[in-house]
């Protein structure tokens, strides 16, 4: 599945130029900039074969929406966007895979704000995840803010929109991916549980969590320890540390 998207902003660009990326299609950018960085963004598409465009601030505003555009946006084919199919071939892939690390998944039950799935997602990038699956429905997609907010991060990772979460939990398991929840309610702490092997992080909606049946589906339910005053973690700030616990164990029993 493959269609041109936009990313805008100066450190989203840069580092998606940087990765030396084919699916980047052109570069739109003010002409007669003051601006160094951009100039510099130019020079970089330029240099690697890239076609640029100018464009009036107008025209930048118009094609990034609400992200705020600096001066340059870049046009890609999202080559890494996926439907329930494509997951799974990627899943059974990896699976095949001799010598690598267990698959990780991040599945992200509802998340809504576009802030939150770019950060989800920068943080997904840096741990290692495999690729992040959302529904379909009734959530954020990917678009210019998710872009800015992911630095690069969305450009690179595998991203699965699917019409069941339900029923990709159900064929993940029968693969022997165990689904590892989260919410408030959980009896386990994050640092009790086993996260060894291949597993897929169900993070929740912002403000509700899980929903009961993801919930049921998931094979451990796990909750961070809250000390102070607050009840509860952003969203996004939770996946972190829930990746990063992964990460760790990860580490502990590497040879």
């Amino acid at each position: 599945m493959s269609k041109s998207h936009y990313i805008t902003g100066l450190r989203a660009v840069e580092q998606l130029l940087a990765t030396g990326s084919s699916d980047v299609r052109r570069v739109y950018a003010e002409y007669q900039t003051a601006n160094p960085r951009v100039q510099a963004v130019i020079d970089l598409a330029r240099n690697s074969g890239i076609d640029v465009q100018a464009a009036n601030r107008a025209r930048l505003a118009q094609m990034g929406g609400e992200a705020r555009h600096q001066g340059v946006i870049a046009e890609v084919s999202r080559s890494t966007l996926m439907d329930e199919a494509g997951l799974r071939t990627l899943v059974e892939t990896r699976l095949e895979a001799a010598d690598v690390e267990p698959l990780l998944l991040l599945v992200l039950d509802g998340v809504q704000d576009p802030h939150n799935l770019g950060a989800c997602m920068r943080t997904a990038d840096a741990a290692g995840v495999d690729a992040v699956i959302v529904p379909r429905h009734a959530a954020a997609g990917l678009g210019p803010t998710v872009s800015k907010v992911a630095a690069g991060a969305a450009e690179q990772l595998p991203f699965a929109t699917v019409g069941n979460l339900n029923r990709v939990l159900g064929w993940l398991a029968d693969y022997g991916v165990r689904a590892i929840g989260t919410s408030d309610k959980a009896d386990s702490s994050l640092f009790e549980a086993d996260l060894s092997g291949s597993v897929a992080l169900v993070m929740g909606r912002e403000q509700t969590g899980l929903s009961k049946s993801i919930s049921s589906r998931c094979d451990t339910l796990v909750s961070l320890p809250m000390e102070g005053v607050v009840s509860s973690l952003n969203v996004s700030v939770a996946t972190g540390v829930c990746l990063y616990e992964i990460v760790r164990q990860r580490a502990l029993h590497r040879p």
